[in-house]
């Protein structure tokens, strides 16, 4: 074989095999991420060098990814299917009736979609990297788990309840 052969079927083999990564990858819920917070350069005011009472303890999965938001109000009583997702995107659109009938089914899960070129601060606060994004969060509305690509209605099923247990 010619080395442009030899080139051919490498380049034939790594394409297979990353498509077979991504296939296998897509829509499959994994752990969280720490949620970053908001680097600032400075500080507005001479109070917010002062010393701070404590705060109270947190849980260990963090605060909630909502706080602050619009969003807030939204949250499910037992969980939130938050999904992130751009104007077009075909498989967000998918994601969107996957996850709205997974809310209406189980009770106490609400489904909340946020446009994330119109939330690029949450996107990068939360370390989204593609759309569609859901993070399943409970009911304080911190972050469980979270699936990038369009999972299926027996994933998201199977993330909440192993969640919600």
């Amino acid at each position: 074989m010619t080395p442009g052969a030899w080139v051919l079927v490498a380049a034939i083999v790594v394409a297979v095999a990353l498509g077979t990564w991504r296939a296998l990858t897509n829509g499959v819920f994994r752990g969280t991420r720490r949620v970053r917070a908001s680097s600032r350069v400075g500080f507005e005011t001479l109070a917010e060098l002062a010393p701070q009472p404590p705060e109270e303890p947190q849980s260990p999965l963090g605060p909630s990814v909502l706080a602050g938001t619009a969003y807030d109000g939204q949250r499910g009583e037992r969980a939130t299917l938050l999904q992130f997702s751009s104007a077009f995107c075909a498989p967000c659109r998918a994601t969107r009736r996957t996850l709205a009938d997974v809310a209406g089914i189980v009770p106490g899960v609400a489904h909340v979609e946020v446009d994330a070129e119109q939330h690029l601060d949450m996107v990068r606060a939360l370390g989204v990297l593609r759309t569609p994004t859901t993070l399943v969060l409970d009911a304080d509305g911190r972050e469980l788990t979270r699936a990038t690509g369009a999972p299926r209605r027996a994933q998201v099923v199977s993330a909440l309840e192993g969640s919600l247990t």
